[in-house]
């Protein structure tokens, strides 16, 4: 694959967690601070899909949403719309056990007919965890006006690439919400 951007979505309400989550603590470090360094490995294009002041003291490119309050979707029409690449990797920022080794797999996995490539096991499908083709851009557009939010929704409709997964991956892949998620990580990896 050429060459690729990163797009960490640092939006949301946070109403679970009651902070940003992206700056939540988890091993001393922010969410943010464990993707970054998972991410490094493969690629120092980064930038951060926010409007939120607090991820300032990161030194790379934060971009606002074009359009407020469309969720994850609207992140991605965001960084779809940023983008001056193909291949776009979108990472949600409350991801903190992602590892470059995942990363990895999927990137190499990815079949550029695909428009987005992703993770699923028997039980669960990781939507922002994946590989985001910038031709999807018109597609994301119509759902984002039409309020049509919903990312399974989304992936239906496009041309779409699932790397298939053990369920014990998934602890990997998990996206931490609320405090209690939070406590329960901490105690599974005590």
């Amino acid at each position: 694959m050429e060459t690729l951007t990163v797009f960490i979505l640092c939006g949301g309400k946070s109403t679970r967690m009651q902070s940003e989550k992206g700056l939540v603590l988890f091993q001393k470090k922010p969410f943010i601070e464990h993707i970054i360094q998972a991410i490094l490995p493969i690629t120092e294009e980064i930038k951060l899909i926010t409007a939120t002041k607090e991820y300032e003291y990161l030194a790379y490119q934060k971009i606002p949403d074009i359009i407020s309050d469309k969720g994850p979707l609207g992140g991605i029409y965001t960084a779809l719309t940023a983008s001056e690449t193909e291949f776009n990797l979108i990472l949600s920022c409350d991801i903190p056990l992602i590892s470059t080794e995942l990363l990895t797999e999927l990137i190499s996995k990815h079949n550029t007919e695909a428009g987005v490539t992703v993770f699923a096991s028997e039980s669960k499908v990781h939507p922002l965890i994946g590989i985001y083709s910038k031709k999807v851009l018109p597609v994301i557009k119509e759902a984002v006006e039409a309020d049509e939010l919903k990312m399974m929704d989304l992936i239906a409709k496009i041309p779409h690439q699932i790397i298939h997964i053990e369920e014990s991956e998934n602890f990997h892949l998990s996206n931490i919400n609320s405090i209690d998620e939070l406590n329960d990580l901490n105690i599974n990896l005590s």
